[in-house]
């Protein structure tokens, strides 16, 4: 017996219009779904249902239940369909205990790569952000602070590792920026620490500061899902 999805007449603000990697669009919005709690631990995500919803085909979503399967977040039971895996307090902190370890790496590698202007920009770009944090654009605030994170990723020179850290970021449900209490103000306030350490060229600073605002943006949708009820 398949539970409903519960959702309400209203979805998430997600194109499905572009017809390229559809399927991987629809995995996107169904695993941010599953982190925070609009898809529910054992809940059946009908095929059918989910493809009128969002005004796709249902290969699509088919493809995507594939995907998904193939990393663990839903289950195929035979005759019965794609259940959604419970989360764990566990899983979620695993989740940004390896963003944190690759995130730390990468700026570890930018502080001796960033140029002077290029720094110049990133502080720049803060200030932005935390005029955004004051005025409660929180669009805004994602945006930038994706920004700050991209530079310093691409700074790094090492592709292949930003690469796997774009694997875990998947997870983390940035559709609900606004809605996770301390989000916004962690953009504002934690990445200070990770410019004094880029400024001064130093490394293992860089590398701390940056592992310790990961963590503390996991820590908080950690307490958002269990106040939610969303955590096995």
């Amino acid at each position: 017996m398949g539970a409903t999805h519960g959702r309400g007449s209203s979805l998430r603000r997600t194109s499905f219009e572009n017809k390229q990697q559809l399927s991987e669009k629809v995995a996107a919005y169904i695993r941010e779904g599953i982190m925070v709690g609009q898809f529910r631990a054992g809940e059946y995500i009908r095929t059918e249902r989910l493809a009128e919803e969002l005004g796709v085909s249902p290969t699509p979503v088919r493809e995507a239940l594939m995907l998904l399967g193939s990393e663990g977040s839903v289950r195929w039971e035979p005759r019965r369909g794609y259940r959604v895996v419970p989360l764990t307090t566990r899983d979620v902190g695993d989740l940004f205990r390896v963003q944190a370890f690759i995130a730390g790496e990468l700026a570890a590698r930018a502080a001796t790569e960033l140029r002077d202007e290029e720094l110049d920009l990133l502080e720049e770009t803060q200030a932005k952000l935390e005029q955004a944090e004051r005025d409660g654009d929180f669009d805004l605030v994602e945006s930038l602070n994706y920004q700050i994170h991209r530079t310093i990723n691409k700074a790094s020179d090492s592709a292949r590792l930003a690469v796997l850290l774009g694997v875990t970021v998947n997870y983390v449900p940035l559709g609900y920026y606004a809605s996770i209490e301390g989000w916004s103000s962690a953009s504002a306030h934690d990445h200070s620490s990770i410019f004094r350490a880029l400024r001064a060229r130093d490394p293992e600073g860089a590398r701390k500061a940056m592992s310790a605002h990961i963590e503390h943006v996991g820590g908080q949708l950690v307490e958002h899902l269990r106040q939610r009820e969303v955590l096995s």
